[in-house]
């Protein structure tokens, strides 16, 4: 089997996550060693540009990991994120066979990790959700807590996000400790995880994800290696052959560059999207707050004549609890 085949069967898992939540560490476990050039950050460990690693991982699985960038990563430009993305393409030789969503059980669910769904679905369509695997780190917190997995998801403040994230993805989940040093849990997790990369290649008739955008990626790719090749057969002196190549090279680099701003494009609309989105409810939130405030208001404007007759202060309560059920009153000590 040479390197073109074996580079064929591999399977391209792409991480995606806020930095902070264990994306890099995630994908460490995976591969059992650390992946990703990334620095230092004040919320974790931030990924600065999508690498690809590839390792031979347990049931005969050859798996490429690619780590990437914050989506929605305020810190970093909307034209660098989609500079990587175009990078993410070209490095997913053969599709993606899954996304990897990274989401942390030890801190909340934040803005820019409810915008990273919409901006998934913006640049590669809704037939991503397909491919999505949801894997939750700080397994770790959750086993000194005594909870499960299940029992972190049904408490009354799981965010409306991660239900529907579970449900669009076919609630393919797994819980991941990145600090164990127990072998077994390590392998239990990562067999757990690539279980589910197979329900996803069964679910898809084998067939990995792949769209316009990484078709023509695909074809430019394609298009510098022949031309590269029909050059050396030429047999030019070495200079002039190092200067062609350098022209062609930067051919091929302004097709990505052109690809890069189209991306841009969609992902600043993608986030203008979920900007508005979430002003819509939180104007919502808003508005049923003053909603609440006026009802409160015009039961106690009701009460005052009743009070003001001396009657008993439960048949004040009573009388309230007729003129608006939905509103509590407390009694003033």
């Amino acid at each position: 089997m040479d390197k073109g085949e074996a580079t064929k069967q591999a399977e391209n898992i792409v991480l995606v996550g806020r930095t902070g939540n264990g994306k890099s560490a995630t994908g460490n476990s995976i591969i059992g060693q650390k992946l990703s050039e990334s620095e230092a950050h004040a919320t974790g460990i931030n990924t600065t540009k999508c690498q690809k690693h590839g390792a031979v991982a347990r049931d005969n699985h050859t798996i490429n990991v690619i780590d990437t960038p914050g989506l929605s990563d305020l810190s970093v430009s909307a034209e660098f994120i989609s500079r990587e993305i175009v990078r993410c393409l070209t490095l997913a030789e053969g599709g993606i066979h899954a996304v990897v969503l990274v989401l942390s059980a030890r801190t909340q669910i934040t803005q820019e990790e409810e915008s990273t769904l919409g901006i998934l679905h913006a640049l590669f369509g809704s037939e991503i959700a397909a491919y999505v695997i949801v894997v939750f780190t700080g397994g770790d917190v959750l086993e000194e807590e005594g909870v499960t997995l299940d029992e972190f998801l049904g408490r009354e403040d799981c965010p409306p996000f991660v239900k529907e994230v579970l449900k669009l993805s076919g609630n393919r989940m797994v819980l991941f400790d990145n600090k164990t040093h127990d072998e077994g849990k390590k392998a239990e997790q990562i067999n757990k995880l690539l279980s589910l990369v197979d329900e996803i290649k069964r679910n898809n008739h084998g067939q990995s994800y792949t769209d316009d955008m990484y078709n023509e990626i695909k074809e430019h790719s394609e298009k510098l290696h022949k031309e590269i090749e029909e050059l050396k057969a030429k047999n030019h002196p070495a200079d002039l052959e190092s200067e062609l190549k350098e022209k062609l090279h930067a051919s091929f680099e302004e097709s990505m560059s052109l690809m890069s701003n189209a991306v841009e494009k969609k992902l600043k609309a993608a986030v203008q999207a979920q900007e508005q989105e979430t002003g819509r409810k939180n104007a919502q939130l808003s508005s049923g707050k003053e909603k609440g405030v006026v009802e409160s208001l015009n039961v106690v404007e009701k009460l005052i004549p009743i009070i003001t007759k001396h009657i008993t202060f439960d048949k004040a309560m009573e009388v309230a609890g007729k003129l608006s059920p939905g509103v509590t009153v407390c009694s003033i000590q």
